[in-house]
């Protein structure tokens, strides 16, 4: 056996650093054969990925790119960007993950912000792209990327195939900002947030151990296969393809999203884990109940917004284990999970609907607090609504370039996250609302977040939102926007959401001024790029109704 060459040195000049490249160790050593799988065009091992990981540094290498560049990529989720997420930190360049559902003026804006030296682009996007070219000044190299293995000079496939996989990846410092990707800006204009390589490791670590802690519920363990159906460009797809690769599971990449198209990937690979917003799952139940698609064994983490009662009831009926996690782009994302207390598992399932349908307690290392505006911490158990800040080692620092919205997000040594809620004896979060969304009606706050839940429990109701327009007398009236099922009533109306609603006040839920006077019927509701409810766009259209 070769000697291994001065460990203390390593120590001596700072320790082992935390960087991405680490997370490929145990998968290496413990599972090289496991399959990575990309829809029906791609399917290889963990061995081929580390291979793949070092032509593709190899490649940039040769185009000049080194320590501190940027490069961009616009994909769909695949192999192709799974080998991205190591390859380029691993070499102390910086990933930036373009969000391709942004508008064209919003995408030149963030490129021409990020300044990266190479684009790694899918042909689909060629269309939008190509047009800022010309005053994308910092750009010197545009790699094609595709499914069709195309053999032009400028392709991924080609130019990966003519590149060596011995790239040295040397260490550096584990403080070396490692991704950079730009909120989906439903205010002004889109924000860059960044992440070192420390902060991705202890991330995965974190939410690593939060999730292998359950003894069953919500467990995410090797035995899993894993596929996201949060697009990778969103929060590095919520840090999970991290988490799975250095786990060594099963991954299966669905590429563009589609319901018949993901229900496929999952019985065919035997998929066991997902993560997805609720519209996703919205989608993937309604094209299992047209279709007649077994859900059965399949565990579903939802964030990006509220997770109605009765999804996670739908998603039990279908045999599926659905509950909630939370976080935000600046988070990296997790700092919550709704896993069940062990005391709970033998519970009746509807008494555990409300645990689910919480955004979860804090994972390890986050210090996570209500406060109220002067800082001062409400006490947990108490019930009082506060604003939620947080500490973890894992928050971005702040937003690229803009000293003042940094300051801002972290006035008071927390991160601010502008929601509000309470936490309560047992450790739970539960969000009430966003700070700009809660309604004030009469002297009482009114949470959209739980009228929303509590209209979706009609039997005749698929979607709501709800949000706060002006009223002379009581200064805000909520407003809501219902999508119902093509199976409603045809004489379906307000009057049928207001009974509904009023049961609820009787059993002390809600106020009677929750109740709202004006209740629109629309066929969908406005969304942002990452399928969030877009309120901006709603209260824009529909505020002086």
């Amino acid at each position: 056996m070769s000697s291994l060459s001065s460990p203390m040195s390593a120590y001596s000049e700072g320790g082992y650093p935390l960087l991405i490249k680490q997370l490929l160790l145990t998968p290496l050593s413990q599972a090289p054969e496991q399959e990575i799988v990309y829809r029906d065009v791609s399917r290889y091992t963990y061995r081929t990925l580390r291979e793949r990981i070092g032509r593709l540094a190899t490649l940039l290498a040769s185009r000049g790119v080194v320590r501190e560049d940027t490069v961009a990529v616009l994909d769909w989720d695949s192999h192709r960007y799974l080998e991205c997420f190591f390859a380029i930190p691993m070499m102390g360049a910086v990933l930036q993950t373009v969000n391709v559902r942004l508008s064209p003026e919003q995408i030149q804006y963030t490129l021409e912000h990020a300044g990266p030296k190479v684009l790694l682009i899918h042909r689909d996007f060629l269309d939008v792209v190509s047009p800022m070219l010309p005053v994308l000044e910092s750009v010197s190299t545009v790699i094609i990327m595709d499914d069709d293995q195309r053999t032009g000079a400028d392709c991924y496939e080609t130019l990966m195939a003519q590149s060596p996989s011995d790239f040295k990846f040397e260490d550096f410092s584990e403080d070396t900002r490692a991704t950079l990707f730009y909120t989906t800006g439903t205010t002004g204009l889109p924000k860059g947030v960044y992440f070192s390589h420390r902060q991705i490791v202890l991330h995965t670590l974190a939410v690593t151990a939060a999730f292998a802690m359950p003894s069953t519920q919500g467990r995410f363990h090797c035995g899993d296969v894993y596929m996201p159906i949060t697009p990778m460009f969103h929060v590095h797809a919520w840090g999970m393809p991290y988490v799975a690769t250095m786990m060594g599971v099963k991954q299966v990449y669905p590429g563009r999203y589609t319901a018949g198209g993901l229900l496929e990937l999952r019985t065919r690979e035997g998929v066991t884990f997902s993560h997805c917003v609720p519209t996703i799952l919205h989608m993937l139940l309604e094209q299992a109940n047209a279709t007649g698609v077994d859900l059965a064994q399949w565990k579903v983490v939802v964030g990006g917004s509220a997770l109605p009662s009765a999804l996670v009831q739908r998603g039990r009926d279908a045999g599926m284990d659905v509950f909630a996690g939370y976080g935000m782009s600046e988070t990296c994302p997790f700092i919550t999970s709704a896993h069940l207390d062990e005391s709970m598992l033998n519970q009746n399932f509807d008494l555990t609907i409300p645990v689910r349908t919480a955004t979860g307690r804090a994972l390890p290392l986050v210090d996570l607090q209500i406060v109220e505006g002067d800082m001062t911490p409400v006490e947990q158990g108490s019930g009082k609504i506060g604003e939620i800040v947080v500490r973890a080692p894992w928050l971005t620092p702040g937003y690229l370039g803009d000293n003042e919205s940094s300051q801002e997000l972290w006035r008071g040594g927390y991160l601010h996250t502008g929601d509000v809620g309470t936490v309560d004896a047992a450790g739970y979060l539960r969000i009430s609302d966003r700070l700009k969304d809660v309604i004030k009606t009469g002297g009482e706050w009114v949470s959209s977040y739980a009228l929303e839940d509590l209209i979706c429990r009609h039997p005749q109701v698929s979607e709501a939102a709800v949000i706060g327009i002006k009223d002379a007398k009581w200064g805000e009236r909520p407003m809501a926007l219902v999508v119902l099922k093509t199976t409603a009533d045809d004489g379906f109306d307000i009057r049928d959401i207001q009974r509904h609603l009023h049961v609820f006040v009787g059993t002390g839920q809600i106020s009677k001024y929750a109740v709202p006077d004006v209740v629109h019927f629309v066929d969908e509701l406005p969304r942002t790029s990452v399928g969030k409810y877009d309120k901006k766009i709603m209260r824009k259209r529909y505020g002086n109704a």
